[in-house]
């Protein structure tokens, strides 16, 4: 201000020349009036004169002009950093201070100005007014004027939104001029570049099918504000802009929704450039193969793995035992030769051994009271004895003694209401073939014939007997018919019961109440050896005799069976008939007891079979003892070998037990045990790991 006012005095100067107390004086009513005009309006008393209008208005302007630059440029200042305070609530903390020290020191210096300013002009225009002398050298009061305190600053958080850009007012929008040159002074700052303080990150969020809303690109025009009112709406926090409405979905939402399309999988080989940022290689047949092999060795290997894997934790295989020596062993000495009848039919055979053969057309026939074998296996199978037992008393009907008076049969002397025991009554059905015995059995036990007939053909039927038909228990009807072989079989099955073998083995007997002795028509029963079973004889019949002999061999007592049937004497009688047969059937017991004899088969130590462990690994077994079989020349017996039962182990020293070898079949077979000949071993890794089965 004194630079300005100095400068006024000098152009004055040069026009009037006037004295240097005159231009201080003008200086400082310059000043003075500058001052009023911010408070008050002068008096009409103060006005100066005409003569200093020029010079005081010329002073004025310069002053109001750099006094009202001074005021907005604070003002702007203050209200630029007020503003940027305000609409960065979020920005770094160090830039919130300096952009409060800023706008405290713009507004001190404005204070400061505008005080200093109006004391001194104040100062010297009162001296000059009263005392109208030179004033220099004399303190005088000093004005002061009270500045606008700045409003108190609030910390804020440290991240910082910068303020869209503002639009410049339009054509016909006139700003003052305060006001203008604050806006340009924003304008400027906002071009200028982010200093280190206000740079933040800035977040670029991706794409999504989202419709974002637009940001609003343009903020409120500021409004208008007085000169006067400059500095009190400056302090005014400014409120943040508000968002605009979300604007409607743009097209490359929608667009892009339907453009996307899953992309095709890229080659291994690209996938591993993109990953590497190495361009892949060139493709070569040696490359191409090399790749497979690195790609398909380790499957390859993982396979063989899992594979060993698996066939190492497999089960093992149970051990089995196999025979090595031949399945069957011939006796020598060439094919037996019995005597047969030359008549009927014929057959033969050892108990548990086989057959010795046949002889005759095995076509049914009539077989009389031999039929009555089959009544006393139904009545010892449906009520049996064991023993000396006697059994269950059977007390005979009116029927029975009326039967008992046929002459044309062979019968037993019973009475109405006498009462026998089982046994006796089985004694005589099968010592005098009583045909009155068997009928009164067979409706003790079914209730009458008929039922007890359906039992017979019932049991025939389970016993194998194919060409054998009961129609009555005492075989008196022709139509009772069967073969020499079925009876065999049926031999077989009833001598195993001990009564049945004791009872047809007698010659003759005495039973209580019955005078005198019962003898057997088997008079066979009195050679050595021969033990039964039934004689049968009748005009259709002819002479047929089921018998039964034993012989020792190697102090084993074998059962020979045989059945002799259609025998004709041409004589008429039957009981020629019924000699012949037994002179026939003896022949042939004695050739069947002189054929039979035994073989050594099996000797101790011999390696009759292998332990194969299911690997291919046999480890051999031998015979602890020897075995000798039971035949005849000619006759071929079957070998074979069994584990224990309890299965064999996977692993097993030399010498433990393994199972049997067999000789023979039935009743007449020959067993020994066997032992392992080296150590039993548990398969090698490589055999369970190659194996395939």
């Amino acid at each position: 201000m004194d630079a300005e006012a100095e400068a006024a005095g000098t152009a004055e100067r040069s026009e009037d020349e006037p004295e240097p107390g005159d231009v201080r004086l003008r200086a400082a009513v310059a000043a003075w009036v500058d001052a009023a005009d911010g408070d008050e309006k002068p008096s009409k008393g103060d006005e100066p004169s005409k003569d200093e209008e020029p010079s005081k208005a010329e002073a004025k302007d310069e002053a109001e002009g750099k006094t009202e630059a001074e005021g907005e440029g604070g003002r702007a200042a203050e209200a630029d950093a007020k503003a940027d305070a305000e609409a960065k609530p979020t920005a770094d903390a160090k830039a919130g201070r300096e952009a409060q020290a800023e706008a405290d020191t713009a507004a001190d210096s404005d204070s400061d100005a505008d005080s200093g300013a109006d004391g001194d002009t104040g100062a010297d225009s009162a001296s000059a007014s009263e005392t109208g002398s030179d004033l220099r050298g004399i303190d005088q009061p000093t004005a002061v004027f009270k500045a606008v305190t700045p409003p108190k600053k609030v910390d804020q958080p440290t991240t910082a939104l910068k303020l869209p850009p503002q639009d410049k007012p339009a054509d016909g929008d006139q700003a003052e001029p305060g006001q203008e040159k604050a806006g340009q002074d924003k304008q400027s700052k906002r071009d200028e570049p982010e200093s280190a303080v206000e740079r933040t990150s800035t977040f670029v969020p991706l794409r999504s099918d989202d419709v974002r809303p637009a940001a609003s690109t343009t903020a409120p025009a500021p409004a208008e504000t007085d000169t006067d009112t400059a500095s009190t709406t400056s302090s005014t926090p400014t409120p943040a802009p508000t968002p605009s409405a979300p604007s409607a979905t743009p097209s490359w939402a929608a667009a892009e929704r339907t453009r996307q399309q899953p992309l095709p999988p890229k080659p291994p080989l690209d996938l591993l450039a993109e990953l590497t940022n190495t361009p892949p290689p060139p493709e070569t047949p040696v490359r191409t193969a090399v790749r497979r092999v690195k790609i398909w060795t380790p499957l390859v290997l993982l396979l063989l793995i899992i594979f060993a894997i698996v066939q190492v934790m497999r089960p093992l295989p149970e051990p089995a035992l196999k025979l090595t020596a031949k399945p069957t062993y011939a006796f020598e000495g060439g094919d037996t030769k019995l005597s047969w009848p030359g008549q009927g039919q014929s057959a033969v055979m050892v108990d548990g051994v086989g057959s010795l053969g046949s002889e005759g057309a095995q076509k049914s026939a009539p077989i009389a009271s031999v039929a009555k074998v089959m009544t006393a296996y139904v009545i010892l199978k449906e009520h049996p004895l064991k023993g000396d037992e006697q059994g269950e008393t059977i007390t005979a009907d009116q029927k029975a003694e009326d039967e008992s008076k046929n002459a044309d049969e062979s019968v037993a002397p019973l009475k109405n209401g006498q009462k026998l025991s089982q046994r006796q009554m089985l004694q005589l059905l099968m010592i005098p073939s009583g045909n009155n015995a068997a009928r009164l059995l067979a409706r003790w036990d079914a209730g009458s014939e008929d039922a007890f007939v359906d039992k017979m053909n019932d049991a025939a039927k389970d016993l194998g007997m194919t060409d054998s038909t009961y129609t009555d228990p005492s075989g008196l009807d022709k139509a009772t018919v069967s073969t020499a072989t079925d009876q065999l079989k049926l031999a077989q099955a009833v001598m195993k019961n001990d009564v049945f073998r004791t009872i047809v083995d007698m010659p003759e007997v005495e039973i209580e109440g019955i005078d005198g002795k019962i003898y057997n028509n088997n008079t066979l029963l009195l050679q050595p050896g021969v033990s039964g079973i039934k004689t049968g004889s009748s005009t259709p019949a002819g002479g047929n005799l089921l018998w039964s002999a034993n012989t020792k061999v190697d102090g084993k007592v074998l059962w020979i069976y045989g059945a002799v049937m259609g025998q004709q004497a041409g004589t008429g009688r039957v009981y020629d008939s019924l000699s012949l047969s037994l002179t026939n059937s003896l022949k042939l017991i004695k050739d069947a007891q002189q054929a039979v004899t035994s073989a050594t088969v099996v000797k101790k130590g011999d390696v009759v079979g292998y332990v194969d462990n299911g690997f291919g690994a046999q480890t051999p077994v031998v015979a602890t003892k020897d075995l000798k079989a039971v035949g005849w020349p000619g006759l071929e017996v079957e070998l074979k070998v069994t584990d224990n039962g309890k299965g064999i182990g996977h692993e097993a020293k030399a010498g433990s037990e393994v199972g049997m070898v067999t000789v023979g079949t039935g009743t007449g077979k020959v067993t020994a045990p066997v032992v392992l000949q080296d150590n039993l071993t548990e398969p090698a890794f490589g055999d369970k790991l190659t194996r395939i089965g």
